[in-house]
């Protein structure tokens, strides 16, 4: 289970989250522009295998229209720091997992 954090999130996640999430990547590692449309890094990753962990919005409207995969991870957490954003994921840890594990459902919203 493959997970690509969103370019509005910090590349520091990364590392955070390496040890609860062993697959996860930012998409500045992806060789993608620095500013790649969000449909760019949608169509990526769902040719890579990847869910995107995001803060926007844009993500939710694209998988109404377009449907999964990707998956989303939707952070609705607000403004926080990358800190507390790792907490917020690996306390969630469980859910996330189930979520990518299901066919269920394309959308995880956490608060």
């Amino acid at each position: 289970m493959k997970l690509l954090i969103d370019a509005n999130l910090s590349w520091r996640l990364v590392d955070l989250l390496r040890n609860e999430f062993t697959e996860i990547t930012h998409v500045i590692h992806t060789g993608l522009a620095e500013n790649a449309s969000d449909t760019t890094i949608w169509n990526h990753a769902h040719q890579n295998n990847y869910s995107i962990i995001t803060n926007d919005d844009d993500f939710y409207l694209l998988s109404l229209s377009k449907g999964f995969p990707p998956k989303i991870i939707l952070l609705r957490t607000g403004n926080q720091s990358t800190r507390y954003i790792a907490e917020i994921l690996t306390k969630h840890k469980v859910e996330i997992n189930h979520f990518l594990s299901t066919k269920d459902y394309g959308v995880l919203e956490i608060y």
